[in-house]
């Protein structure tokens, strides 16, 4: 299977936190650039779970409109029923969505492991979009078990797996899974480690920072592909230290007004406002104003450029 690359995207909100529809143009043309494959719109990191469903509508059918073609667009829908889930599924379709992302349940009653089962197969067979399922492992309140997982493979509507779970037990199951869905590709949400899946058999990344990450991320594959994984790793690493700057070091402390903030300076986004309020200090705006004005731009920031010229 020929390796994948997925945008998990931000969303772009003028100062009042109405749709910059414009700006979502520029970010639809930015991500054609980088040649990903796909782009979820309304997910963790594109605040799907906070905005108003009628906003996510709108920005999958500019989306949608201004892609013509060009990749992917999946809408992240996850909600605490298969009913309402099925409802948002069907609004995305609407739109333009050609997949649809559930992750677990937000809260649930009564949250025992088959009942968790159930609403994911509902979903999943009753949807009329192929369905990605966002597994967090540990990080989901209301997650599937290791022993669920090849059930969930064996839905016919499975389109892809994105996988951030980090857990070895997991990963060997669906690995397992995976020999009989060879078509369900299974992609790494764990940008900080994307290298190590792929080289263990993940098919490629599934990324929150591949707006501004996804030329580093395609470098780890094709390094990968060539058999040259100690590069791999070495770029990892330098794309770890890019995206520690963004997002504010190690602590992450201003993940995605710092991401907003580099996508403003690269001239995508035209505010850094956000639902999740997350501060930017003044030495992280200057560690990333320092990416634009200093030693950094030619390696970081031309390539960027490049693709909007």
């Amino acid at each position: 299977m020929k390796f994948k690359l997925w945008s998990a995207a931000p969303t772009p909100f003028t100062e009042n936190l109405q749709l910059d529809l414009p700006a979502v143009d520029r970010m639809m043309n930015h991500h054609a650039a980088l040649h990903v494959d796909g782009v979820m719109l309304g997910g963790t990191c594109g605040e799907g779970p906070w905005m108003p469903v009628e906003d996510l509508e709108q920005l999958v059918t500019r989306a949608s409109a201004h892609t013509a073609g060009r990749f992917k667009i999946a809408a992240q829908i996850t909600d605490n029923s298969a009913e309402r889930m099925l409802h948002h599924i069907e609004r995305m379709a609407d739109a333009g969505a050609d997949y649809a992302v559930i992750a677990a349940p937000y809260f649930m009653m009564n949250p025992t492991p088959e009942r968790i089962l159930n609403v994911y197969r509902e979903t999943i067979e009753k949807s009329v979009l192929p369905v990605v399922c966002y597994d967090r492992g540990a990080g989901d309140r209301y997650q599937l078990t290791v022993e669920q997982l090849p059930e969930l493979f064996a839905l016919k509507n499975m389109g892809m797996i994105k996988d951030s779970s980090c857990n070895a037990e997991r990963a060997a199951a669906r690995h397992a899974a995976q020999q009989n869905r060879p078509d369900v590709a299974v992609l790494c949400g764990d940008e900080f480690g994307m290298a190590d899946a792929v080289i263990g058999d993940m098919n490629g990344g599934f990324l929150g920072g591949a707006i501004f990450n996804a030329l580093q991320a395609w470098s780890i594959l094709e390094d990968i592909e060539a058999g040259n994984p100690d590069r791999a790793q070495a770029t990892q690493k330098r794309m770890n230290d890019f995206m520690f700057v963004v997002y504010g070091g190690p602590s992450i402390s201003a993940w995605l007004t710092g991401l907003k903030y580099f996508l403003v300076r690269l001239g995508i986004f035209s505010t850094t406002a956000s639902y999740l309020e997350y501060p930017l200090a003044a030495d992280v705006r200057a560690e990333i104003d320092l990416l634009f004005d200093g030693t950094q731009r030619e390696e970081l920031i031309e390539p960027l450029l490049a693709g909007k010229k």
